[in-house]
């Protein structure tokens, strides 16, 4: 099978540069473009570092281009105690050779899916302003794109930057509502995958796995970008978490995306909420089917989800370390 045509969606922190290596060392992917988006850090910062990555992932031929600076109709939260004042925690990779695209993102992402209708996989792995302003640009984009997938929310438990909501929604859960509303009705298969906490705090590296992922060239600038980055990711972890290991977010979303059988999908309907005090940023998923109800409840009958609620983690992490290994020799 011929590899996917895939633009990457990111607000590049550690677990987003993992799910770019991982996209760069998929032989299903052909990674077309990358759009930046605010979110663990500023835009202008998440640009620069998706530069950096992609260059030392000898993949600086990928169209870059940067995308919204702020969320609708709320200021920007970072989280540098999560990935580090500059997003990659320990590590400080040179800049990058080439420059941002002149086209916005929102360009790259309509512009990609008009030229190669029927195509483009888009994954956002970042909070969802620059698909809604491309859902604005383009209402079309759900019939345009060849899939969606997000790494965000938490559907059948709590959050994990407030009690009720994921960190990517709770950013801009406006953009995410705007979102969820253009794809409902879709057809089954245009459908978005969720890849929320449900399943993403499942995948977790651990020191071994770094070990053998920067084992091949410890020393070479991928193999310090990794372990510089990753390290501190997993000191966070160690520290306000109390995990052994650091939770793979953004990579398992990208595998997902691509082999949708390492993960069990749930078609229901997700509403998000965007007024609540302590609600803010919570996604709402019908999985008990009440909008069915012969009551008067509120809900739309249409399904605008997938949402992953099983995933074969220990599958899809010995393969997430053989491929960014392989790419770690490859670039020695």
């Amino acid at each position: 099978m011929a590899p996917r045509p895939t633009i990457l969606d990111v607000d590049t922190g550690v677990d987003d540069a993992l799910a770019l290596l991982y996209a760069v060392a998929s032989p299903e992917v052909e990674l077309i473009g990358a759009t930046s988006v605010m979110g663990n850090i500023t835009v202008e910062q998440a640009t620069e570092n998706t530069l950096a990555v992609l260059e030392a992932a000898g993949r600086g031929d990928v169209e870059v281009a940067q995308g919204a600076a702020r969320p609708l109709g709320r200021d920007h939260v970072p989280f540098p105690v999560v990935h580090g004042e500059r997003g990659l925690g320990r590590a400080a990779p040179p800049p990058a050779a080439a420059k941002p695209s002149t086209r916005s993102a929102v360009d790259l992402i309509v512009g990609s899916a008009r030229e190669r209708p029927g195509e483009v996989l888009l994954i956002a792995t970042g909070p969802l302003t620059n698909v809604a302003l491309a859902l604005r640009e383009e209402p079309h984009l759900p019939d345009l794109l060849g899939g969606f997938a997000l790494m965000g929310g938490a559907f059948a438990r709590g959050g994990n930057v407030t009690p009720a909501a994921e960190a990517n929604i709770w950013i801009d859960p406006l953009a995410a509502e705007e979102v969820f509303t253009v794809f409902s009705g879709a057809d089954d298969a245009r459908l978005p995958i969720c890849v929320g906490l449900d399943v993403t705090e499942r995948a977790v590296m651990r020191r071994p796995d770094l070990d053998a992922v920067c084992g091949p060239a410890p020393d070479s600038p991928l193999g310090r970008l990794i372990e510089g980055a990753t390290s501190f990711y997993m000191d966070f972890y160690a520290a306000v978490v109390g995990e052994d290991g650091c939770r793979l977010h953004d990579p398992l979303a990208v595998a997902i995306a691509i082999d949708e059988s390492l993960a069990g999908l749930v078609t229901t309907r997700v509403e998000v909420e965007t007024d609540g005090r302590w609600t803010m940023g919570e996604t709402v998923a019908d999985l008990a089917g009440v909008r069915g109800s012969p009551w008067p409840v509120g809900w739309e009958p249409e399904a605008n989800a997938r949402v992953a609620l099983e995933v074969a983690a220990e599958e899809f992490m010995e393969r997430f370390v053989e491929r960014v290994r392989s790419l770690v020799e490859a670039r020695a």
